[in-house]
This record gives structure tokens, sequence and C-alpha cells, in this order.
């Protein structure tokens, strides 16, 4: 028999498996793709470099529905609000595939290249090189925990009655139904205003 004309599998093939896989059960294992896809196990490994390499092609569909091009907005801290925003939905969309993505560590070129860019917004608003990656580690742990949050149940605190704890039920009582949406605004408006100070008192002490 010939070769089908269409390969059985691709690295686009086998990152969307995995991120089925990941959403469905927060995990995967190389095994359970090949069997997904109808192929030995061996097969996999001429298209990607194991496990670590199946993770790395997820980091980068996942980044792909970030707008890295909000990075180049003006002034600095409305580029890092938009891609704030755009960085949560793209992995608010894989919440379960965020503790695989943060646990390893980034080798994908497409989102080391973004972060490049993220840097280099930041030294030329002025911040300090010693700051840079405190600042941007800082954004990424709000918008992936907001991510999170996004995912979790509208009903994070089940309480036996109102009597137990009565000031935490009148507070989830007059809580909204977009609770995680007005964390992550007030965390994001805290977030770039300190960043303001930081940037201002940066500037000042430059000669």
């Amino acid at each position: 028999m010939g070769r089908p004309r269409t390969p059985l599998i691709d690295r686009a093939r086998i990152t969307t498996e995995a991120l089925r896989l990941v959403d469905a059960q927060g995990e995967f294992s190389v095994p359970q793709i090949a069997r997904a896809l109808g192929v030995q196990t061996g097969s996999l490994y001429h298209h990607v470099d194991g496990r670590s390499g199946v993770v790395e092609l997820m980091r980068e569909r996942v980044a792909d529905a970030i707008d890295g091009d909000t990075i180049d907005l003006e002034p600095w801290d409305t580029a890092m609000e938009a891609w704030a925003r755009s960085y949560r939905s793209a992995f608010a969309a894989h919440p379960r595939a965020i503790p695989l993505l943060m646990t390893s560590p980034v080798r994908a070129p497409k989102v080391l290249a973004q972060y490049e860019r993220a840097v280099g917004r930041l030294l030329d608003a002025g911040f300090g090189t010693a700051d840079v990656m405190t600042v941007l580690v800082a954004l990424e742990n709000l918008v992936l925990g907001s991510a999170l949050d996004l995912a979790a149940p509208e009903t994070m605190w089940e309480l036996p009655d109102d009597t137990t704890t009565p000031r935490l039920a009148r507070a989830l009582a007059a809580t909204g139904p977009d609770r995680a949406d007005a964390a992550f605004e007030l965390a994001l408006e805290a977030f770039l205003a300190h960043c303001r100070a930081l940037l201002e008192a940066t500037e000042e002490v430059l000669p």
C-alpha cells in the first residue's frame, strides 16, 4: 500500500489533540495522543521532542491567540493593559493548560519573541533593566490567576448556613455576577498604578 496523501499526523494535529486532552482531563501523555490519532507512539517522536516538545506546541498554540500588536500601543501603560486583556482571554480558553505551561521552561521561539517585544517596550518606556522581568512576571501572575478564576465555579464558597459565617454570607450575597471580571479590573488597575509609580521613581534617580 502506498502512503496516504494526507499524513496521519503532523505538528498541528498533535497540538490539537494534546489541547483537547488537557481541556478534558488537565493532563496528557504521548501514548494517549498517539492512540487518539491512530498511530504508534514512536511515530510522534518524528515530529516532536517528547512530552516537553508537545508542551511547547501547546504554548505556541495558546499564545497565538494573544494580540502581540497591543505591545506597540501608546502610551506604554495602554499597551500593557491591552496586552494583559488579550493574554487573559487567550489563556482563559484553555485554563487547565495553565499549570502545565507555567511549570515548564519557555522554549517556543514565537513565544520568546513576544517576550522580547514586551521587554523592549518597557525598556523604551524608561523602566530599569533590573525591574523589567519583575513587572512582566507580576503581570503574568495577575493574568493567569484571573484566567483560572474565570474557569472556577461561580460559587466557590459553600456555607452550611448564614449564621456560621455571617459576614462572609453578606459579602457573598452582595457580590455581583461578574466577580472574576471585577476582581481582574481591580488588580489590573492597582498593578498599573504601581508600575507608573515605579517608573516615576526610576526617572527621578536618573542623572
